[in-house]
């Protein structure tokens, strides 16, 4: 699955870098419309049908959308370079949040809490081997087959990983440690908007909403940072392309380093608070070279200015550490918030938080914040996001969310 994601991600990244950070706003408010309309219609889905049936239903849709976008990039005439940009950002965008929160609410379903803080960080070191593979994919192959048959590449990835979740599922109905729960094979039930109310009503999903909120701003902002950097410096879409690969392949490989050392001996012993702080902290140290260098753009470390430098270690430690310890909090939660409430907060919460961020860098800019005026915004959120991510980490399993937010931190 996040191969495939990988491999196409480079494209969405040079055709973004094309128009700069400014046009970002438009780019996320759509997708942020997208997430919005969808996130309801996936509530109907699993309101109404079994995960068995769920899955390869969002799977199969976002493969035949792959093929889909196959003659428009073969043909750049049937539509404009902007138009083509906006809508394939806004498509790998929504594709992202759905297929991977269908993951990780997939996952949250058929582990215990105590299996997830073993298992998460084991399956995130597969998840980055994959990761890994796609932009490697993408470097190797973009030079010799061109832009459009990439996404046949990622939509055949994707049909191998929807072939690895319907075995998976008849596993669990055989052998998972939540087979005995009343209901765990049924559809969720509810209504279709039980997702987005969950956000303003249930202070658990509330507190996983502002801490995904904060942790996006540190993304968004080293995002935004490196697209203005790119399309400054690489005039052709092979050399942005190809500088993006190289920051997912970074970033992955810090990634399968901090799953495979830091996460997997820390969630199991200290918990995901834990690993959440850690993770806060070494975001500042890293935003902190863009803070005090005189230079943000110039060549740091192998060839990669410091917000470069900045977006790699933020975001290999927010996939490394960040988020296998927030996704075990949801193990701790009932089934309807492990697939409505996950998937709200991952999907229209994450874009929402996108495009504010977006919105407020611009108005920012126009008051004169910098570089490394922007660093220093996204090292206080990392510090507020450690502090929210520890007082989760304390809740009682079991404990419903009304009485639990009433407890100590």
């Amino acid at each position: 699955m996040l191969a495939a994601y990988y491999v196409i991600r480079p494209l969405r990244e040079q055709l973004a870098a094309a128009v700069g950070s400014t046009q970002l706003p438009w780019f996320y408010g759509a997708t942020f419309i997208g997430t919005l309309l969808l996130s309801p219609l996936f509530g109907a889905l699993v309101t109404r049908w079994p995960r068995r049936v769920v899955l390869p239903l969002v799977y199969g849709f976002f493969i035949a959308c792959l093929v889909g976008f196959v003659p428009l990039f073969a043909w750049p005439g049937l539509l404009t370079p902007r138009a083509l940009g906006m809508v394939f950002f806004v498509w790998v965008s929504v594709f992202n949040l759905f297929v991977v929160s269908v993951f990780w609410s997939f996952m949250s379903d058929i582990w215990s809490s105590e299996q997830s803080r073993r298992l998460f960080p084991i399956i995130a070191v597969a998840g980055t081997v994959g990761a890994v593979t796609g932009p490697m994919l993408t470097r190797s192959l973009v030079g010799v087959i061109g832009v459009a048959p990439l996404l046949l590449v990622s939509a055949g990835l994707l049909c191998l990983a929807l072939g690895c979740a319907i075995a998976l599922g008849r596993w669990a109905r055989r052998h998972g440690a939540r087979r005995h729960e009343p209901g765990h094979e049924a559809a969720v039930g509810g209504g279709m908007f039980d997702g987005l109310k969950q956000v303003f009503a249930d202070p658990f999903v509330r507190n996983m909403s502002i801490l995904l909120l904060l942790a996006d701003g540190i993304g968004t902002v080293n995002y935004a940072l490196v697209t203005d950097y790119s399309g400054a410096t690489f005039v052709d879409a092979v050399a942005r392309t190809r500088f993006a690969a190289n920051i997912d392949l970074a970033g992955n490989l810090l990634t399968a380093l901090t799953q495979l050392t830091l996460t997997r001996w820390l969630l199991p012993r200290k918990g995901p608070g834990t690993v959440i702080m850690i993770w806060a902290l070494v975001s500042i140290s890293a935003l902190a070279l863009v803070l005090f260098s005189r230079d943000p753009h110039a060549p740091l470390l192998l060839g990669m200015p410091a917000v470069a430098v900045a977006l790699i270690v933020s975001r290999g430690l927010a996939y490394g550490m960040a988020e296998p310890a927030r996704h075990s909090l949801y193990t701790r939660v009932p089934r309807n918030v492990r697939y409505k409430g996950q998937n709200a907060v991952d999907t229209a919460v994450w874009r929402f938080g996108d495009l504010s961020i977006a919105l407020g860098m611009n108005g920012l800019r126009v008051l004169g914040i910098s570089t490394a005026g922007f660093a220093g915004i996204s090292a206080a959120a990392a510090l507020l996001a450690a502090g929210i991510g520890w007082r989760l980490s304390r809740r009682p399993e079991g404990v419903p969310a009304a009485e639990a937010a009433r407890l100590p931190s």
